[in-house]
């Protein structure tokens, strides 16, 4: 997990969204098939959503959502319902981080996908219909919005009050504040467990 690798654990954050309202985006469309070769969770900034980046005579797309000016910096990407579904591939978490993304807004998540995203450090955050609407409609509006992301109280801050609280489930959560994964939670209690082992003896 992200996390793990720098020791620190997932703080409370504010950032603008970049908004792909679109149902059903699964993970071939989040990184195609041909970029799967590597084994590293760096340096695939590139490979997301590659053939939705290219117009058809293979140049960028200066206006796909993700590449616009006033996505420059954005930490939440906002999808819309069943967000990861598709193949089991770790690759489309880790290209998704590689590019700064620190949480997903979504209506749902592919299971699968969920569990990826948080053993790396990623925060799926599903909200309900009302809320995104609302968050949607506000960025719209205001392409410098900035919401918060509190993963302690599990809610999502709108500039103007509106929150709302998402679920996670709690050993996860757990792992993400103390910036570990499943191992490195079993680690930490190492020195107790080696006590607990002399004490037997």
């Amino acid at each position: 997990m992200s996390a793990a690798s720098t020791g620190t654990g997932f703080v409370g954050f504010g950032s603008r969204v970049v908004s792909l309202p679109l149902d059903d985006i699964d993970t071939d469309q989040i990184i195609p098939a041909r970029f799967l070769t590597t084994t590293t969770k760096t340096d695939l900034a590139r490979t997301l959503f590659a053939d939705w980046r290219t117009g058809p005579d293979g140049k960028a797309r200066a206006d796909f959502p993700l590449d616009t000016p006033a996505a420059l910096g954005a930490e939440v990407l906002v999808a819309g319902r069943n967000f990861g579904c598709g193949s089991s591939r770790e690759h489309a978490v880790w290209a998704l981080a590689s590019s700064g993304f620190r949480a997903i807004v979504a209506l749902s998540f592919a299971d699968i996908f969920r569990a990826n995203a948080l053993k790396n450090g990623l925060l799926p955050i599903q909200v309900d219909r009302d809320f995104h609407t609302e968050l949607l409609r506000a960025a719209a509006l205001d392409a410098s919005m900035v919401v918060a992301v509190d993963l302690e109280a599990q809610s999502l801050r709108l500039p103007g009050g509106t929150a709302a609280s998402f679920p996670i489930d709690p050993f996860a959560k757990r792992c993400l504040l103390r910036g570990v994964d499943e191992l490195g939670l079993l680690l930490s209690y190492m020195p107790l467990i080696e006590a607990h082992e002399a004490a037997r003896r």
